[in-house]
């Protein structure tokens, strides 16, 4: 057994209702994590199975300043990736941290996200009610906590490179029926001789590139209950990318034991496939929250791991029990 928790601070300034200009946001987000890593200490799996695990840290997770001009977004500062891009809303009901950003970007290399972000620069275009078209460019090198313990020495080095990431979002909502289709790519240049300042082999340097694609729809709904489904799909033909494709797909049943729709249960599968001799690695999660009230919830996760990967030797499958408690003010 193990213990983890995390703690987040979020603040946020409308420059509108301030009365200053119209369309500024500026944001925060701290972060405090603690306690055990039970991927490392117990379960030894590739994908991670508790999305708040990263070890004993207080940092900045986000900071930055947006401002809208008509059907365009720009936002400038500390960014998480995963906000904007790769995400899923249905997935983001799961424990697995697969569910949140595919392997195919946080497998392969150190990117914004959960829990060091890096400086960045995004722009969406809203071209319509239904479809944006996002894009964005991050420091190719977040430094990691022991040479950055809060996340607040911010600088870009020659080598790093860049992180450039593209999706187009479609809402084609029908029949009070919601549905998300997204699709991008991922290009991230990184000299390591650079920052080493010795020569290296080319396989080193290379660039990694990627596609990926995530679906969420809902297939049925009536008063406080609702079924949907949803589907992530990722792809890195990179020569040096350790894990080369992903799928991931889950259902939700919301309302299914609440009438006031206060409980979701979900069933979802993560698979991801490695380059090699490594056995490709199967999560399957069940999980089940309810919403005691405006500030409290409960939800216990079951997830079994077929073939764990983490730490590149066979391992047995792992049983995990997983149960988290949630105070929102």
């Amino acid at each position: 057994t193990d213990y983890l928790g995390m703690l987040t601070i979020k603040v946020g300034f409308n420059t509108s209702q301030a009365g200053w200009w119209k369309g500024g946001q500026f944001y925060l987000h701290a972060a405090n994590t603690h306690g055990a890593s039970p991927s490392v200490e117990l379960l030894g799996d590739f994908q991670v199975a508790s999305n708040i695990e990263a070890g004993n840290h207080t940092y900045v997770q986000e900071l930055w300043f947006k401002q809208s001009a008509g059907k365009m977004e720009f936002t400038v500062g500390l960014q998480d990736l995963n906000v904007e891009f790769v995400n899923t809303h249905y997935g983001a009901h799961y424990f697995n941290s697969s569910f949140g950003v595919m392997p195919v970007i946080s497998g392969n290399f150190a990117a914004p996200i959960f829990p060091l972000t890096t400086l960045g620069i995004t722009w969406k275009w809203n071209i319509s009610e239904k479809t944006s078209w996002l894009n964005a460019l991050y420091d190719g090198n977040p430094a990691d906590f022991n040479h950055n313990p809060h996340n607040l020495r911010w600088s870009y080095n020659e080598g790093d490179g860049i992180l450039a990431i593209t999706e187009i979002q479609h809402n084609p909502n029908r029949n009070e029926l919601t549905a998300t289709y997204k699709i991008g790519a991922f290009y991230r240049n990184h000299i390591a001789e650079k920052i080493l300042n010795i020569s290296l082999p080319d396989s080193l340097n290379k660039n990694q590139v990627g596609i990926y694609a995530v679906i969420d729809k809902e297939i049925w709904k009536e008063v406080n209950k609702s079924f949907g489904i949803f589907t992530q799909l990722g792809y890195s033909p990179t020569a040096d990318s350790q894990c080369n494709i992903y799928a991931g797909l889950g259902m939700n049943f919301t309302g299914l034991f609440s009438k006031k729709g206060n409980d979701v249960l979900g069933l979802a599968l993560a698979h991801v496939g490695f380059r090699g001799k490594i056995k490709d690695e199967t999560a399957c999660e069940l999980s089940y929250r309810y919403q005691i009230n405006d500030h409290l919830f409960i939800q216990p996760d079951i997830q079994y791991i077929i073939h764990p990967a983490g730490t590149g030797k066979t391992l047995n499958n792992s049983f995990a029990g997983l149960l988290r408690v949630g105070v929102e003010i």
